[in-house]
């Protein structure tokens, strides 16, 4: 009887075990490759922990729903420091475990992986959290780009240079593709409008920590402003030594580079002068973004970017694309569905940032968060928005966004 027992209690054991087993939720891989040692690392680590918070979100959440069937996420990860070859070779990595995108936040590395994301047998997303426009230009049909495009910052910055009478400016700006094309953007738009450039003098951000050669030959031509800007934890060196040798213009600050973090390595704004760069993530107060970050710096205890923010919300983007595409495997009715998937908008009252569509291209429909610095002390920030192509249009999107009007501007290509 007592072997009998014990019989039973296995038997139920292993009916159990089958049970529960056949009722899990099967895994969709996501893949993650990017700077996550070297200079650049805390840059590539914010944007694998906004990745890293929205799939454990949606998996707390009971995951998503396809053809009857419950999937979670499951996320790989594996760094690059920013070197193409690896970057390529982690990405075949991801897929041979049949991972259906690829998250990475670095056009030097984006580029070559655009290269191989559409590869017959080997197709996947290429979740591209980069502004440079080429991305959109490529003619790649399985591109998500998860930021805005650095065409708007260039008008917006330059215009608020020249308005304050400034007409010269040097650049120290980020090397590689990314920078190259910012540089040359910039270049355009200022000396069209009636500034020169006095110095081009590009520095590597990922690597180097010492800015003084680059900077010192800026300086020489006395400029009233300085084009800037990398990773944002290398950009706040640059403003720290421009300062120690003497600087006293103002900074125009890239996209990349993030004024609320650096403003936190620089210990206040006070140094940072008279800058403009893209506002914090709570300047513009969404009630999804102060709970967003109140639950980011509990959970990964470090402060809300928007490396973290952004990717955050393209990981639900993809979730609701993928329910709407009615497969976890072909990623071209996953690409085709995030029209659909964002005709109702991720909104500021749930989500720390807003996106209410897609272009043909893959660029999202993201405001343009601007901030600028006055003496030191932080202004409001506010919101341009690039796409309405009329009035109608425009008015939609305020009606919609959780943000204030007043906080909300129609920037005009």
């Amino acid at each position: 009887m007592k072997y009998l027992k014990v019989l039973v209690c296995l038997v139920a054991a292993v009916f159990v075990m089958s049970w529960t087993g056949s009722s899990k939720a099967e895994d969709i891989v996501l893949g993650y490759t990017g700077p996550l040692s070297g200079p650049a690392a805390e840059y590539g680590q914010d944007i694998l922990s906004g990745v890293d918070m929205a799939v454990k979100d949606v998996n707390a959440a009971g995951g998503i729903t396809v053809g009857g069937k419950k999937y979670t996420f499951r996320l790989e990860k594996l760094d690059d420091r920013v070197d193409p070859t690896q970057a390529v070779n982690n990405a075949r990595r991801f897929k041979s475990n049949n991972a259906i995108a690829v998250f990475n936040g670095v056009f030097n590395t984006i580029a070559p992986l655009m290269k191989i994301n559409e590869e017959k047998g080997n197709e996947f997303i290429m979740i591209a959290y980069t502004s440079t426009p080429k991305v959109t230009e490529m003619g790649n049909k399985l591109v998500v780009a998860t930021t805005v495009d650095f065409t708007t910052y260039v008008h917006v910055f330059a215009d608020w240079a020249l308005k304050k009478g400034w007409k010269k400016c040097a650049m120290v700006v980020t090397l590689g593709a990314y920078g190259d094309e910012w540089r040359n953007g910039f270049k355009e738009y200022w000396v069209k409008n009636g500034g020169t450039i006095t110095a081009d003098k590009p520095a590597n951000y990922y690597t180097e920590t010492d800015f003084s050669a680059p900077l010192a030959a800026a300086i020489a031509t006395k400029p009233d402003v300085m084009l800037i800007g990398g990773p944002s934890a290398t950009t706040a060196l640059v403003i720290e030594q421009a300062r120690s040798m003497g600087f006293k213009g103002g900074f125009i600050m890239i996209d990349q580079a993030k004024q609320d973090y650096i403003a936190k390595l620089l210990r206040g704004t006070k140094v940072m002068g008279n800058l403009i760069g893209t506002g914090g993530v709570v300047s513009v107060p969404f009630p999804g973004a102060t709970i967003f970050e109140k639950r980011f710096t509990e959970q990964y205890k470090k402060m809300v970017t928007w490396e973290c923010a952004l990717n955050y919300t393209a990981v639900h983007a993809l979730a609701r694309a993928i329910e709407n595409a009615g497969t976890v495997s072909d990623v071209y009715k996953i690409r085709d569905a995030f029209p659909k998937a964002l005709a109702n908008g991720l909104l500021g009252d749930k989500f720390p940032n807003e996106e209410f569509g897609i272009e043909k291209s893959g660029r999202m429909h993201i405001a343009a968060s601007v901030q600028t610095i006055t003496n030191g002390k932080s202004d409001p920030s506010s919101l341009y928005v690039w796409w309405p192509k009329t009035q109608k249009e425009f008015d939609a999107v305020k009606k919609r966004s959780a943000a204030k009007q007043n906080e909300i501007i129609w920037m005009k290509f």
